[in-house]
C-alpha cells in the first residue's frame, strides 16, 4: 500500500499526474482556493466544459479535460461544509474520495492527485478529514489495480505533517 500512496507538499496545478481532483463548489464554475487555482491554470475552456455539466451534488464527482494543466483530466468533487460533524459530513467526505476513485478506474487513470477536500473554506478539521481521505483511498486500492498511484497534495506544511502522521498510523494499524 505504501508504494501506491504518496503524500507531497506542493501545488496541485503543477503536478504531473493523469488526473487531479478539484475540491469544487456545487456550480463547478470556479471559486476560491484549490478550485480557483485549477480553473485559472486550466484556462477558460475548463469553465466552458463545466457549464455543460449542470453542477454537482455534495459527495459526487464529475470529470472534464485538463486543458492547459499538465494533467489530462480534472475530476471535480464537492466536499461537505463542516457543521460540527453530525450532519453526515464524514460519509459525504468519504463519498468524494470513493466517487473520484471510481471515475479514475472508469477512465483508466493510472495516477491521480487529490487535494485535502473540504479543509479550506469549508472548515472541515484537517485531523478528521485526513483520516477519512487516507482510509477511503487505502480501502479502494486494496481491491482495485487502477489507479496505480494516488498522490495527496498538501498546500501547507501543517497539513502535510498531519497527513504524514495519519498515514503512518494507518499503515501501522494495517500491519497489526
Amino acid at each position: 500500500m505504501k508504494n501506491r500512496i504518496e503524500i507531497v507538499k506542493g501545488d496541485i496545478t503543477k503536478l504531473q499526474a493523469d488526473a487531479i481532483v478539484n475540491a469544487a463548489n456545487r456550480t463547478l464554475l470556479g471559486g476560491g482556493g484549490v478550485d480557483g487555482a485549477i480553473h485559472q491554470a486550466a484556462g477558460p475552456e475548463l469553465l466552458e466544459e463545466c457549464k455543460k455539466l449542470g453542477g454537482c451534488n455534495t459527495g459526487e464527482a464529475k470529470i472534464t479535460k485538463g486543458y492547459h494543466l499538465p494533467s489530462k483530466y480534472v475530476i471535480h468533487t464537492v466536499g461537505p461544509v463542516w457543521r460540527g460533524g453530525d450532519k453526515n459530513e464524514p460519509e459525504l467526505l468519504a463519498n468524494c474520495y470513493r466517487n473520484s476513485l471510481l471515475l479514475a478506474k472508469k477512465y483508466q487513470i493510472h495516477s491521480l492527485a487529490f487535494p485535502s477536500i473540504s479543509t479550506g473554506i469549508y472548515g472541515y478539521p484537517i485531523e478528521k478529514a485526513s483520516v477519512i481521505a487516507l482510509q477511503e483511498i487505502a480501502k479502494f486500492l486494496k481491491t482495485e489495480e487502477i489507479p496505480e498511484k494516488v498522490i495527496i497534495v498538501c498546500y501547507s506544511d501543517h497539513d502535510y505533517q498531519i497527513y504524514l502522521q495519519n498515514f503512518n498510523q494507518i499503515l501501522t494499524s494495517e500491519k497489526n
